[in-house]
């Protein structure tokens, strides 16, 4: 609802009045920009912090949507989006724009760690040195409301990090991206934030896909798929990698200023991601250890929210890893709906970056981060068994805080192994669908009759019904609820909690088929629903999308399973 005493920003020329290009104007340049004519295609870059290049524009661009709820966060009036060059901008065509001089734009390096380990086999150039944003470019950096946002496009274009592929994304892939992170901030998670989406009618690009209903785990055919450009916003978009491409170069002391460039990029993650906690006046290895401790608290709070909501990250690398401590980069990502702590959406993904196994995927992200802050401080013996120690703490930090999660999650006002366990087991042996169990489990409910909307089997065993029936007993017991208002009120809370609403994959497949039809009402249907999860909704919307994932579309592949979103 718009604020009629708000002022709302309604020019484009006032969004560029508020630039504030920190990252650029403190960091080091790319040294060979200017020798490489339009940065556009895959080369190796030694050193500096950033490559100057300019987005590629996509033809005609069409405007799918936008994020209210941010535009009304930001101050941006719905205006905006008639502007002529406010859809330049985030459609590419930075060339166009009237004030282009006071725009400025570049894409990032960063280093690979995959589960821990480093790489170099994927860059073309076997070094490393071709890691980064390959179609992302960051456009517009600015104070809006006293806080720092950066804007990138997504799909914009190569970029010499692009490692020969085209640096566009298509429709299907924005369409997912633009509705998680909408979801995701509803959630009360952590995440980089949704501006806006355009599409063109007038530019394909190619693409692996699975043939309509099929079950294969790896791609068939190739299809010709729209482009897209979304534009994604956070306080920064630095990595763990990226942190760790430096710490790399100072380890290796690939050149002269590599060491003084990991300090640059350290200091600057200080003050963009974690300025209040660790002040300006403190020594170099002060800040190290505080930022790695701000950082440990960060990723396991941000990883036992994920398990709470369903969230599965299904590439966690230390590149798709945000050096801020927020979800990043919604590649092959997925919202469990049976459960199984094996879950994985995505078919590369394995075991290593499933479902339950994220927070030791996460503790790997931390090691790789810890690694690349130790050659600030290894000549300080004390400083770095320190930072050893806050690295081999993660474990138990992360552990408390699934517990927490799982307490608060189940209504308890402690953690209980024995409960827990018999649950998750329950689980599994009676196929329940994860969001909706709990959300009925918030209800209080008296037996097990009440939640069997969430089992996808019918429970014909009379052994499961006896398991149940005492895991009931037990944990009726232990919520210690003796009359109607603490019922409500556990009730409450619990389904502050446990949302009602999670994004699931065949939802996002109807709207993303639709808007390759030209139709975006269902992207605008999901996306008023996901903004209120929590919410307990209309009769129609809960019939609609409270409901089990259909029997059809188990292990149907674009569906139940997906490639490496484009």
């Amino acid at each position: 609802m718009k604020n009629r005493d708000k002022k709302y920003i309604e020019k484009f020329e006032e969004v560029l009045n508020l630039a504030d290009y920190s990252f650029v104007n403190n960091l080091n340049p790319d040294p060979e920009t200017n020798l490489n004519k339009d940065n556009k295609f895959a080369r190796e870059v030694f050193s500096g912090h950033y490559v100057e290049v300019e987005p590629t524009a996509i033809k005609e661009p069409i405007y799918v949507v936008h994020s209210k709820n941010f535009f009304e966060e930001l101050g941006f009036s719905e205006e905006l989006l008639k502007e002529d060059e406010f859809i330049k901008l985030f459609s590419g065509d930075i060339s166009n724009v009237s004030r282009k001089n006071d725009i400025k734009s570049w894409a990032t390096g960063y280093a690979l760690s995959i589960y821990g380990t480093e790489y170099y086999a994927q860059c073309p150039f076997q070094t490393g040195n071709g890691y980064g944003d390959g179609r992302a470019i960051s456009v517009l950096e600015a104070v809006i409301n006293g806080k720092r946002w950066e804007f990138q496009l997504k799909g914009g274009g190569k970029t010499p990090y692009c490692r020969g592929a085209d640096g566009r994304a298509v429709l299907r892939s924005s369409v997912r991206e633009f509705l998680a992170q909408e979801h995701m901030h509803s959630l009360e998670i952590p995440t980089s934030r949704s501006l806006t989406l355009f599409t063109s009618k007038k530019e394909q690009v190619t693409r692996p896909w699975f043939n309509e209903n099929s079950y294969s785990k790896d791609p068939e055919v190739m299809i010709e798929e729209d482009v897209a450009i979304t534009t994604r916003v956070a306080s920064s978009f630095l990595r763990v990698g990226q942190i760790e491409l430096f710490g790399r170069r100072a380890r290796k002391n690939e050149h002269k200023d590599a060491l003084k460039e990991l300090e640059m990029i350290v200091l600057h993650l200080i003050d963009r991601e974690y300025s209040e906690e660790i002040k300006e006046d403190l020594s170099l290895e002060e800040k190290v250890l505080l930022l790695a401790q701000s950082f440990q608290d960060r990723l396991t709070s941000l990883v036992a929210n994920w398990i709470k909501v369903g969230y599965c990250q299904g590439n966690f690398n230390s590149d798709n890893c945000a050096a801020g401590g927020f979800t990043l980069d919604y590649g092959p990502f997925g919202f469990i709906e049976m459960f199984e702590p094996k879950y994985q959406s995505w078919t590369g993904g394995g075991m290593h970056f499933s479902f339950f196994n994220q927070p030791r995927a996460a503790q790997k992200n931390f090691k790789s981060f810890c690694s690349a802050l130790k050659p600030l401080i290894s000549l300080n013996k004390e400083a770095f068994e320190k930072l050893e120690n806050i690295e081999n703490s993660f474990a138990n930090v992360m552990q408390e805080k699934m517990q927490n999660m799982w307490a608060s999650k189940m209504g308890l006002e402690k953690f209980d192994f024995g409960l827990f366990d018999e649950l998750i087991n329950l689980m599994i042996d009676t196929k329940v669908d994860y969001t909706i169990f709990f959300r009925e489990l918030s209800n209080i409910v008296d037996d097990i009759s009440n939640i069997e909307k969430s089992f996808y089997v019918n429970l014909e065993n009379d052994i499961l019904k006896q398991r149940w029936n005492s895991w009931f007993e037990n944990w009726k017991v232990k919520i210690n609820v003796n009359d109607e208002e603490s019922k409500q009120k556990l009730s409450n809370q619990m389904k502050l909690i446990n949302p009602k609403y999670t994004l699931r994959e065949w939802h996002l497949v109807w709207a993303y088929k639709e808007a390759e039809k030209g139709n975006y009402k269902p992207i605008k249907e999901l996306q008023e629903i996901m903004t209120n999860p929590y919410s307990e909704q209309t009769k129609e919307i809960e019939e609609k999308y409270y409901t089990k994932k259909p029997k059809d579309f188990f292990g149907i592949a674009g569906i139940s399973h997906v490639s490496c979103s484009s």
